[in-house]
């Protein structure tokens, strides 16, 4: 996970503290491995990851876990994600507020939807929800948890302003559709932009 965040960190979609990164480490009872609170993404080492159970306490290392550890206790126990990322890339921020009044937006039409998992054509309709993003993380988790149930088959959600939320069944598969999803941000938002200027 490491290594990854310092990806993330490289090609901007994770700046400054932000982002936070987990996997599960034991299922019963449940045990996450999952990034400390405050820290650079780009310098990252085994020390900077903490482990909590399913209350959110630590259990294994020291400082604060992620102010957002309620999101991923949520996914790692009803999506049974094994691994979660979260991002705040430019795309992502921008995207989720162009398209919070709609509570989302469809993606359909490219090839590269294939990535994701279940996904067999680039006829694939895929929607991503986007949520209004909330600091009362328990009641934020609430809310992410309802809206999964109303959508059980998405691959990831936005928090408006703030960024995306992806996961795998795997630490590589959350890693490819983490991919996946930042390329159709940017090339949904890149659209926008070329559309726009053209109607001009």
């Amino acid at each position: 996970m490491a290594q990854i965040a310092k990806e993330c960190h490289a090609r901007g979609w994770a700046l400054g503290t932000s982002g936070n990164f987990s996997a599960v480490v034991r299922r019963e009872p449940l045990l996450l491995t999952i990034t400390g609170t405050g820290l650079h993404k780009g310098t990252l080492s085994p020390n900077s990851f903490l482990r909590v159970d399913a209350k959110g306490t630590v259990v294994e290392g020291t400082g604060r876990p992620s102010a957002e550890t309620a999101l991923h206790l949520l996914l790692a126990t009803v999506k049974r994600a094994t691994a979660v990322l979260h991002t705040h890339s430019s795309w992502s921020t921008i995207i989720s507020d162009l398209h919070a009044n709609a509570g989302g937006l469809w993606i359909e039409g490219y090839e590269m939807l294939k990535g994701l998992e279940g996904v067999a054509s680039h006829t694939h309709r895929e929607w991503l929800p986007i949520l209004e993003n909330d600091q009362d993380m328990a009641r934020l988790a609430g809310v992410v948890a309802a809206k999964l149930a109303e959508y059980p088959n998405v691959h990831g959600f936005l928090l408006r302003r703030h960024g995306l939320y992806t996961w795998g069944e795997s630490l590589e598969q959350a890693r490819r559709h983490l991919e996946i999803m930042e390329f159709l941000l940017e090339v949904v938002g890149s659209a926008r932009t070329v559309s726009d200027a053209g109607a001009r």
